[in-house]
């Protein structure tokens, strides 16, 4: 089975059925979930599943649908409640406290999502992105929106299934266990020095983040044909990494000894015996999957730890560029009732990736750039100017997608951020170096 996501033949969906499509897959990951489960939130970083459901929805009400004429509100006490960071719309509910609403309730966080989405799909037969043919940009922004936070609220409930003592699974489907057809690579791809564009070049959806395209010099570098495997990071705790200051930077540091941190957030051993909490329960810890949830500060003391560093965004991009988007994501995996996990294998040989391998899916990888505006960047007019670029202060880029994320989601230009000190994302290390 192949996981390229365009093959020649294939049929572009029109914009009504991708909005079935994206809005359905949300439904099918929370269908399982209860009222508890999708009320509870575990740390301030994460939200409750029940306000994903409203906040994608709210997204497609205040930016679509309250552009015809006479539209009223499904409620609009919606418009503070499920309003994430958008003040130029109205004042947003603290984030820290979404979590002690009971109410709305879950039926009607899903009762709110059909209403949307029989306003919006009537609106779309009617002709609106004909008439407006800005709504059609609006809305495809709010798909890959809607995507982003499919992602979140995998990695938001398996936070909080963590957490509780029962360790229960998120998705009890189990994980994909298909036979490795390769071991890993542990060898290196050699970069030439030179001037590379990077930034999206116009064709298909992008960020604003991700332009203007510009040119950088690069000087000849090495990436790790495959991302780091549990076992490596296995072998940098036992070297005492999180003990020896020296590969750590000073806030790294700081932040180790505050919070006592000794391995990834999920890992824990047993009188030797390392397991690791998944979408799936608690399972064995297996060496040669692709090592996750790490935060900024601990891919870069194993970076320092194996005599290498991190990329930096640009050169991650130089060399995706020209790979194909094939990888391990949740679309595919849910296909077949599996719970999203790194993959244990370099999977479909047949696929000619070349030696330079896993670049999407699996895992998130750290780079070394601060996330700030590329040259000439400017964000977009309106409230939809605060998407990304508010966010350029504090933040570190991460490339390549994960298991949580989506096929249709990911391209090379892509631009994640988070925090240095995350570590609940399915953020992972490739290593590099100058050649």
């Amino acid at each position: 089975m192949s996981l390229l996501t365009t093959t020649p033949g294939n049929t572009k969906p029109s914009l009504s059925e991708r909005y079935a499509g994206v809005r359905g897959f949300t439904d099918r990951l929370t269908a399982d979930l209860g009222p508890e489960d999708a009320t509870v939130q575990s740390m301030s970083d994460a939200s409750p599943v029940k306000w994903h459901l409203a906040h994608t929805t709210w997204f497609f009400e205040t930016f679509v649908l309250a552009r015809l004429d006479g539209y009223r509100p499904v409620d609009a006490a919606f418009e503070s409640l499920f309003n994430s960071y958008y003040n130029t719309v109205g004042t947003p509910f603290p984030r820290a406290l979404r979590g002690v609403l009971s109410r709305p309730t879950l039926d009607q966080a899903r009762r709110y999502r059909r209403a949307v989405d029989e306003s919006l799909r009537g609106a779309l037969d009617a002709g609106l992105t004909e008439r407006d043919p800005d709504a059609a940009a609006i809305i495809e922004l709010g798909l890959h929106h809607e995507q982003q936070h499919q992602e979140l609220i995998l990695t938001d409930i398996k936070h909080a299934f963590s957490i509780n003592p029962l360790q229960p699974a998120v998705i009890p489907g189990g994980l994909d266990q298909e036979p490795a057809v390769a071991a890993p690579d542990t060898g290196w791809t050699t970069f030439d020095e030179g001037n590379y564009e990077v930034g999206h070049a116009d064709a298909g959806f992008a960020y604003d983040n991700e332009s203007p395209r510009h040119r950088v010099w690069l000087d000849a570098y090495q990436l790790r044909n495959s991302p780091a495997t549990c076992g490596e990071y296995q072998a940098f705790i036992a070297d005492d990494g999180y003990s020896r200051p020296e590969l750590w930077l000073s806030e790294g540091w700081a932040t180790v000894q505050g919070e006592g941190w000794a391995a990834p957030i999920y890992w824990r051993n047993d009188g030797g015996d390392w397991s690791e909490f998944s979408l799936a329960g608690r399972i064995p810890l297996q060496a040669d999957r692709p090592v996750t949830h790490l935060s900024y500060f601990e891919a870069d003391a194993f970076a320092r730890w194996s005599g290498a560093r991190l990329p930096t965004e640009a050169e991650w991009e130089a060399a995706a560029a020209a790979q194909p988007i094939v990888g391990n994501f949740a679309d595919v995996l849910m296909q077949s009732g599996l719970a999203p996990h790194p993959a244990a294998e370099v999977r479909h040989a047949e696929d000619d990736v070349g030696p330079l391998c896993r670049l999407y899916g699996d895992s998130w990888e750290w780079t070394s750039s601060s996330y700030t505006a590329y040259p000439g960047y400017r964000p977009p007019p309106g409230a939809l100017g605060e998407y990304n670029g508010k966010f350029m202060c504090n933040q570190y880029v991460l490339r390549g997608g994960s298991c949580a994320s989506s096929s249709d989601h990911l391209r090379a230009t892509y631009r994640n951020f988070f925090s240095t000190a995350a570590r609940w994302q399915f953020s992972g290390v490739r290593l590099a170096r100058l050649a």
